[in-house]
Formats: C-alpha cells, structure tokens, sequence
C-alpha cells in the first residue's frame, strides 16, 4: 500500500484557541468517524497518528470535537480531512444524526481488555448502518500493549462484515499509522467510486416526482 504523507501547517496555540469552537468551517474533501465505547482508546489513537500536527476544535451544538488534518494521498492530490471524535458522547449509546451526515468511512474500536466493547460493537454497526448504508468501515482490537495474547486470536465481528481488521496500541503506536492511512484510502475511494451512484439517484427521484421516469442532467451552464 502506498504511503500518504502528512503535509499540514501548523498554526499557533494562540491561532488554535482562538479558532476553537468554530462551526464554520469550510467543508473538508474528507471525514472520517470514529466509534465505540467510552474508554476504548479513540481519541489517544487518533492523537497518536496526528501528534502536534493537527488543530482539534470543539463542535459545541453536539459537544464533539473535529480534528482537521491535510495531507497527500498516494495519487499526489492534496486533501483536507476532517477525523470526528465522540468526546464523550458514546456514553448515551446513540449519536446525533449529524456525527454521521456525510461521513466517508468509519474506524470502530474495541478495548482488548475490556470484553463488553467487543459486545458492543453489533450495536455501534447497526446504528452506523441506519445512516451511512455503504461507508468503509475498519474494526481496531486497541491496547494490545496490555493484553499481547489477544494478537494469536480471531475475531468473527471483523470477519462476519468483511471489515480490514488491526491489532493496535496508542500506546506503542503498533499499527497506528497504517490503520489510519488506510481509512484515508478507503474513504477517498468511496467518495470518488460513490458520487456517480449518488447523483443517479437523486435523478431518479425527481423523475419519480414528476412522474415521468428519469430525468437527463442538464448541461447548460
């Protein structure tokens, strides 16, 4: 797999605060979610493939925070992605519909040590399901570092849904770039292979509004 290379600017931490708790940001090419329960890890896993060259802002309407983040994929395009994180609202078991508008993949994670956040992951699925039906979705075992056996393992979740499965720590940093980099491909591609299919059908249903079948795209400018 082709290495994607970081190329952010970094701003201040005067630039960071002041932005902080902006929503009016200019929409990103990219966002990528994450899921899970409370304490499984996302956000040291997200900080860990980041380190200082991000600005997380605060989503104050959701209480979330959004981590912008630029870089260059392996076809030499430059994109802006926008990593969403739970802050804490995975606790209420069930997002806001917002935190999945839009979304073009999806990393899930599990704590190794914790077996109930295995359990949970069918329900994290399901409710991702209802909203984003098609999105790449990765599965993480996270804190390896603390339970190592667990890597000789296998785990049906990940296999059931044909899912790209890592073992990874934030602590160590085992695997955590590479699960990244990944999700960053995989959305990339769901964007560009999902755009034509998603115009279709818009078209599809205003010709169904109108009663008279499909409708052909104008090209009038």
């Amino acid at each position: 797999m082709s290495k994607i290379k970081k190329n952010s600017s970094k701003e201040s931490s005067a630039d960071a605060e002041e932005r902080d708790g902006e929503e009016d940001l200019a929409p990103a090419d990219l966002k990528i979610i994450l899921l899970g329960d409370s304490a499984v890890g996302k956000s040291k896993l997200l900080e860990r493939f980041l380190m200082d060259d991000f600005v997380p802002r605060q989503l104050s309407t959701y209480a979330l925070t959004l981590y912008r983040y630029s870089t260059k994929l392996p076809c030499d395009k430059e994109v802006v992605i926008d990593f969403w994180d739970t802050a804490g609202q995975e606790r209420f078991a069930k997002m806001h519909p917002s935190y999945y508008y839009q979304a073009h993949a999806c990393v899930l994670v599990f704590d190794v040590t914790r077996k109930e956040t295995y359990k949970h992951l069918n329900d994290w699925y399901k409710e991702l399901r209802s909203f984003c039906p098609h999105i790449p979705v990765l599965c993480i075992a996270n804190k390896i570092d603390v339970k190592e056996e667990v890597t000789t393992k296998k785990f049906k979740f990940p296999q059931k849904h044909e899912m790209p499965f890592y073992f990874a720590s934030a602590a160590s940093g085992t695997n955590v770039v590479r699960m990244f980099q990944n999700a960053i491909e995989l959305g990339w591609d769901y964007k560009e292979n999902s755009e034509d299919d998603w115009v279709k059908d818009v078209m599809d249903m205003l010709g169904e509004e109108s009663g008279g079948g499909s409708v052909a795209p104008s090209h009038s400018k």
